[in-house]
């Protein structure tokens, strides 16, 4: 029986939710708040769907059996109310959603996928949030062209860092990547910038020379760079670490008694802790750190917090700024390492041994089976390079050899 509006005012509340029927499928849902909304129930393809119309007497009596008939003519011609009811919600909800920026996909790449896969994420999140955010961070990620990234990419290359600026891209080209599985760009901006024509990497075989080392030593030692910087170049060359592992060294696994220092695994490139010896002359470069790091718990905390390690490129920057105007080939932090490896071999000492002290992991049969740590030739090794290098110094001229003693100093 139909339904008249004197009748819909009447309705009152009760405990439970209950329902009225007008005709033709249409009721109406009395809730315990006293709300009354119009519903529609129907069948179609053989399982009975309802749909929601609007709330009563906004939706008069009228304009609810209005719906009701256009309800019904789309079940007659094969199209479901409900599902298109459900259809028209989404994408008002799609054309109300703002676009996700690059900021806001990139966390969730970070936080998905890099925070997953990588090791030690503070790389790429640097070039991230000093390069990436900067630039496009606002962008709707959607819109990104190739011409934008072209433009970040392109900005570390224009100060010099080819091999920056290719990582840079590595990292633009993954998480664009992973918009495209996500849905969020059909193409990948990146693509079209080869990483050939960013950087192409060459095999670095360069290693100082004795005479180099003297050169390098001396001009470090007279240059105006911070002295943390002067003694962490001289360490860089005795420990035969790597920059990392020395830029995120902490106090309490240096050991000046035992003369040792353990880099633990979350610092080490290979993901294994690594035992390093130090010589006598290495020793005295981390004591005279002590009181230059101000009670920090790193041995190089940075200039502007002493929670901080020093900026990544800034031992980078250092080096080359005390080498301008040296008669050396131009050389990097990592090729103190090479350097030790090659006189090291020069001098007789196992290959084995060296590769042990680098922290290389020794690849094929050898490497599966050679398990020796080598302790005690590590030991003597890197004792016997600190005493190399101080007769490299002691040949210098007066000039150079004071210079140099004043690295340690």
């Amino acid at each position: 029986m139909a339904l008249t509006d004197n009748e819909l005012k009447a309705l009152k509340p009760q405990d439970k939710t209950y329902t009225v029927a007008d005709e033709k499928g249409l009721y109406m849902e009395i809730l315990p708040t006293g709300g009354k909304a119009w519903r529609y129930r129907y069948w179609f393809n053989g399982t009975q769907e309802k749909v929601s119309f609007g709330k009563y007497p906004a939706l008069t009596l009228k304009n609810a059996r209005r719906k009701r008939d256009e309800a019904a003519n789309m079940v007659a011609m094969g199209v479901s109310p409900a599902a298109e009811k459900r259809r028209s919600k989404a994408a008002v909800n799609e054309e109300v959603k703002p676009p996700t920026t690059v900021a806001e996909f990139g966390e969730r790449y970070f936080r998905e996928v890099v925070a997953r896969d990588w090791k030690n994420v503070t790389l790429p999140r640097r070039y991230f949030d000093k390069s990436i955010v900067p630039a496009i961070g606002e962008r709707p990620i959607s819109e990104v062209t190739t011409a934008e990234v072209r433009e970040v990419i392109w900005q570390k290359k224009n100060e010099g860092f080819d091999a920056a600026a290719n990582q840079l891209r590595g990292v633009l080209k993954r998480m664009f990547d992973y918009a495209i599985t996500h849905g969020e760009v059909a193409t990948n901006p990146v693509n079209a910038l080869p990483t050939r024509d960013v950087h192409r990497a060459k095999a670095r075989e360069r290693a100082l020379s004795p005479a180099e080392i003297k050169v390098f030593l001396t001009a470090v030692g007279e240059s105006s760079m911070r002295k943390q910087f002067k003694i962490a170049l001289r360490l860089s060359l005795l420990t035969m670490v790597r920059k990392s592992e020395l830029r995120l060294a902490r106090w309490e696994h240096v050991d000046l008694d035992k003369g040792e220092w353990s880099i633990p695994a979350e610092h080490s490139k290979t993901g294994k802790p690594h035992l390093v010896y130090l010589s006598r002359q290495a020793a005295a470069l981390f004591r005279s750190l002590i009181p230059l790091a101000s009670g920090s718990e790193l041995v190089l905390a940075g200039r502007s917090s002493l929670k901080k390690p020093f900026a990544h490129n800034a031992i980078n920057q250092a080096l080359k700024t005390s080498m301008v105007g040296e008669d050396v080939p131009a050389f990097t932090v990592h090729d103190l390492r090479r350097t030790a490896s090659t006189l090291l071999h020069e001098a007789g000492w196992g290959s084995d041994i060296v590769e042990k002290a680098l922290n290389h992991n020794i690849g094929g049969i050898r490497g599966v089976y050679n398990r020796a740590a080598y302790a005690p030739q590590r030991r003597e090794m890197l004792q016997a390079w600190a005493d190399l290098v101080d007769q490299y110094l002691a040949a210098s001229p007066t000039s150079a050899s004071s210079a140099a003693v004043a690295v340690a100093a």
